[in-house]
């Protein structure tokens, strides 16, 4: 312990791991389970939505969702993400992690309860209430990146901080995979209940209308794992970090502390003033003192959680459309539509099963042994090698489609061993306790904006050069497409550059917090030192 660090703070970096650890990320994760099953879900139905609402019976196929509909109804939630982001970052730093910490649940519970609810006499009536829903259901999940990140690293101890907030950040793959689950127990439910020949052999009456039930009650059940957690998130103490360094209330924060590690310790409310008088602890965000000091570090999370997003975003949602562009999912034609979402959540299951999920929990295992900095570096470079050998032989791939899933998972896998851990692990680190929420947030948000050029520029540029789907223009094609992922995550590789490592550090030595009393002890020793 440095003499100028805060006891509290201390016995947190030195703490072993505790019960009250694991409470934290479960109570942290189940708010990122929410998260990502919410986010997900709707690749899910976007098929079945277009069937329900967008029939048309010139056109000998399936319904589908207009072009602006199905980005709007893909992407809305993204951009409430963004702003909520922005937002509760924001705020946590100004009113305390806690005090806003349930107001981002609440909110997703109500929003993903209204989503369900969507109503309307036109389709675009109901397709419009589903957006609005949905983009508050976003705002709501944009707050807990930043808070629950923040909560966690301020929670944990230094030697194993990366695996807990990892650890958090790990529930969104089990959020994605009971998204898949949950859907294929409703449809399939509803499909042996209403049993119904394929489109081809029926046309519209393939699509019961009990199918309306469907898309609904996948997108409700959201509300029910945040619902499991507000009582238990309003119970958690402010974190001593903001208490003590923030609020300036190092009585509060050894009292919170005491009972959390059931150890005594004191309050050091003098040394506190002395912490958050120095110069070094009262620069702004938009100084000249933080560019210089955190400027690179804050272009370096944002580039890189950017061009992340771009690439898992878009690969996530629209992994319907390319396992139907390369036949692993059958022409919608020769499918009744409660046995299309049936097909789409066992192929995203899979994805989430083989790929997803493991990548997480590799980062928790190995983040505090190799570091940040290696592990993104590894993720980009294999997302790039692996995005590559999709689409170069993209045409060999139609015709070996088990080669592809593996490929496939495989670019999950180092995505999620990889950048989509670090990318929100560091920028709760490197950042002083004022404004790490705040700096989160941009982060995230950064990663956001990645997110809706993914899910809005993935769904044009994928469509067929020759071919395209009805009321789309030309795009590219998957092909090109992935290319243009694997250019990106080369980008995510060279950006990775500006990010520091943390491992093993205490949150006071990455920030610099402490940094004029380390000075101020230099100079009192050498004046003592004999000339």
């Amino acid at each position: 312990m440095s003499n100028n660090q805060l006891g509290v703070l201390h016995a947190l970096d030195s703490a072993k791991t505790q019960w009250y650890h694991f409470t934290a990320i479960v109570i942290a994760g189940m708010g990122f389970f929410t998260d990502a099953y919410d986010l997900f879900c709707i690749a899910l139905i976007t098929k079945l939505l277009g069937r329900i609402y967008y029939h048309d019976e010139k056109v000998d196929k399936p319904g589908t969702l207009p072009p602006r509909i199905a980005a709007a109804v893909n992407g809305v939630a993204f951009c409430g993400t963004l702003a909520g982001q922005l937002f509760f970052g924001w705020l946590g730093d100004k009113l305390g992690r806690k005090r806003v910490y349930g107001l981002t649940l609440m909110l997703m519970v109500i929003c993903s309860i209204a989503s369900g609810l969507s109503f309307g006499k036109t389709p675009e009536g109901v397709m419009t209430t589903l957006c609005f829903f949905r983009f508050w259901l976003g705002f709501g999940i944009g707050g807990d990146y930043p808070l629950s990140a923040t909560i966690m690293s301020e929670y944990a101890n230094k030697k194993t901080r990366g695996a807990f907030i990892a650890a958090v950040f790990a529930m969104q793959g089990f959020g994605i995979l009971a998204g898949g689950i949950v859907a294929l127990i409703v449809s399939s439910a509803f499909d042996h209940a209403y049993k119904v020949d394929s489109y081809d052999v029926i046309g519209q009456m393939s699509t019961v209308p009990q199918a309306d039930y469907i898309w609904r009650i996948i997108l409700m059940f959201g509300a029910v794992p945040a619902l499991l957690t507000y009582y238990w998130r309003m119970r958690m103490p402010e974190t001593a970090r903001y208490t003590a360094l923030v609020a300036r209330n190092g009585k509060q924060a050894a009292a919170d502390m005491s009972k959390v590690l059931n150890v005594e310790l004191k309050p050091e409310e003098e040394k506190v003033d002395k912490i958050v008088a120095a110069p070094s602890n009262s620069f702004g965000l938009f100084s000249k003192e933080f560019a210089k000091r955190h400027g690179l570090h804050l272009l370096g999370t944002t580039t890189t959680w950017f061009l992340l997003d771009i690439a898992f975003y878009s690969s996530n949602l629209f992994q319907k459309d390319i396992f139907t562009a390369i036949g692993w999912l059958p022409n919608p034609r020769f499918m009744s539509a409660t046995h299309e979402v049936y097909r789409v959540a066992r192929a995203q299951t899979l994805i989430a099963l083989c790929g997803t999920v493991p990548g997480y929990w590799f980062t928790v295992a190995l983040i505090d042994h190799i570091g940040r900095f290696t592990i993104q570096l590894i993720g980009f470079f294999f997302m790039t090698v692996f995005m590559f050998a999709l689409a170069i032989p993209y045409h060999h791939w139609k015709t070996h489609n088990a080669g592809f899933l593996i490929m496939y998972s495989l670019t999950f896998f180092f995505a999620n061993f990889g950048p989509n851990a670090t990318t929100f692990v560091v920028p709760a680190e490197i950042f002083p306790a004022r404004l790490r929420s705040t700096c989160h947030g941009i982060s995230a948000a950064a990663g956001k904006a990645g997110a809706i050029v993914g899910s809005f520029g993935f769904l044009y540029a994928s469509q067929s050069q020759t071919k395209p789907d009805l009321g789309y223009r030309p795009g590219i094609g998957v092909k090109n497409a992935l290319m243009v992922l694997g250019a990106v995550n080369c980008l995510g590789f060279l950006f990775t550059f500006l990010v520091p490592e943390s491992k093993g550090k205490s949150l006071e030595e990455l920030t610099g917090e402490d940094e004029e009393d380390v000075r101020n002890q230099q100079t009192t020793t050498d004046e003592k030192v004999p000339v």
